[in-house]
């Protein structure tokens, strides 16, 4: 009988905390929602209200559905508010060594039967559960960006990880209505290590001139039905995520066809993020995106 999660602990209340959040609440599990930053537990909860607001007006959720869910998020300032939960997902920056800070703190503060996961879209589970004092409790839950609207998780089992917490992890997950894909714990597991160096290729066919950023997108998607650009989606993710990938795929892996892009390299340094930073490959202060190359 898998462990029942009723009560998740997110830690990071930035898009993905959020999302995760939003989709644990509608599915009826109670939520404690963590952040460093406590204005941004208040972002969250605004994030989430207006996100549900939109999916009633579309007719997805009832009113009453959105109200019960909102009722099932707390906030807490101090990891001692997550000491009752089932299961703590963290959802911080994707840099390994904020990532085994927080395992180190957070892990005293939890109950001994508690089970730990991290939504890293690249790190090795098996490493970020040896910052853990319970690495057969640890796993990766990763979330697809926005969550509330992407259907797929991926499961990645550390060499630790017990049966029973992939077992009380998959239950979780079909129980917010996802579909699971499992993956070995290699570098950037499945969907990003297809989908980055698609990406980090398309920012290569830029700084070799072969195209600029409207050509690019225009012709992933009407060439290849892509609902997104790959430079357009890299704004999107944020391009220090991007990089942050590329750079554990290619120190991962030691293949030099997971080379970061030197111009990817350059707007990250010039703090040039993509959509969350105002500019990246487009330029979205103004009404509409404006290419930037």
């Amino acid at each position: 009988m898998a462990q029942s999660i009723r009560k998740v602990g997110i830690v990071g209340a930035g898009q993905m905390g959020t999302g995760i959040a939003h989709v644990c609440s509608l599915a009826g599990i109670s939520v404690v929602l963590h952040d460093i930053a406590p204005p941004r537990l208040k972002d969250a909860l605004a994030t989430i209200n207006g996100n549900m607001s939109r999916q009633v007006s579309r007719q997805r959720i009832t009113e009453d559905e959105k109200l019960a869910a909102l009722k099932l998020i707390t906030t807490v300032e101090s990891y001692d508010g997550l000491s009752d939960c089932d299961l703590v997902i963290e959802a911080a920056t994707e840099k390994e060594d904020v990532k085994r800070k927080i395992f180190i703190e957070l892990c005293p503060s939890l109950k001994p039967a508690a089970l730990v996961a991290s939504n890293t879209s690249s790190i090795s589970i098996t490493r970020l559960a040896s910052a853990t004092d319970r690495p057969e409790k640890f796993i990766g839950i990763h979330f697809m960006n926005p969550v509330p609207l992407m259907e797929l998780v991926e499961l990645i089992r550390g060499i630790a990880t017990a049966d029973a917490t992939f077992e009380a992890s998959k239950e979780f997950v079909t129980k917010l209505g996802k579909t699971i894909a499992v993956s070995e714990d290699f570098p950037a597991f499945i969907v990003n290590r297809i989908l980055l160096p698609m990406i980090n290729e398309a920012i290569y066919t830029l700084y070799e001139g072969v195209g600029n950023v409207v050509a690019i997108d225009t012709a992933m998607k009407l060439g290849a039905h892509h609902p997104m650009g790959p430079l357009e989606l890299a704004d999107f993710i944020g391009l220090d995520t991007c990089l942050s990938v590329m750079q554990v795929l290619h120190e991962g892996l030691a293949d030099s066809k997971y080379r970061p892009c030197p111009l990817l390299v350059k707007y990250v340094e010039a703090g040039w993020l993509g959509k969350k930073a105002g500019r990246g490959f487009y330029d979205y202060r103004g009404a509409k995106p404006v290419p930037t190359r």
